[in-house]
């Protein structure tokens, strides 16, 4: 399967959104990184779901489809936009992101997530596994939803905002 940055190939305004987006993402993952490598019971679980609620719409504003930004389309091309979203199959695309649907998003990648709970508790190489599980988790999480926002924007030819539209996202 293609990357978000493959998939965006031709469109440097696309390209430019997901490089920003994977930037986001990558720092948000060294933090789910840390959580993961103290063994306290759950923390991790509390950190990334927090991350996750913050990230993810940060990531649909980036390409234009946070709820607000799809409210403000014109009929036609919102109605585009909820059909792209339909096909592509994403719960996270223009809707208010919700602990529900984090947790509804984490579910495809449980046996990770219950490899990296029983790894931290053996000392440091448990804790190194555990961090790289929760690193690789949380990527893969967002670059899950960056081909989503990639294909919705792309089938639904849709206008990227402003990159000085965005910039309050960190």
């Amino acid at each position: 399967m293609p990357t978000s940055l493959q998939m965006a190939a031709g469109n440097p305004a696309l390209q430019a959104a997901v490089r920003r987006s994977r930037e986001l993402l990558h720092k948000r993952a060294l933090v789910a990184a840390a959580a993961s490598a103290v063994p306290i019971p759950g923390l991790d679980w509390a950190v990334d779901a927090a991350l996750l609620s913050r990230l993810l719409p940060q990531i649909n504003a980036e390409f234009g489809l946070s709820a607000q930004q799809i409210d403000q389309l014109d009929p036609h091309k919102r109605e585009q936009v909820q059909k792209a979203v339909s096909l592509v199959g994403s719960v996270l695309i223009g809707k208010l992101v919700t602990r529900e649907l984090v947790l509804r998003a984490t579910q495809t990648v449980g046996v990770r997530l219950t490899t990296k709970q029983a790894a931290k508790y053996v000392p440091l190489a448990g804790q190194a596994v555990a961090a790289t599980i929760g690193y690789a988790t949380l990527r893969y999480l967002g670059e899950q939803h960056l081909r989503d926002c990639v294909r919705v924007v792309q089938e639904a030819q849709l206008q990227l905002p402003a990159p000085a539209a965005t910039k309050n996202r960190k």
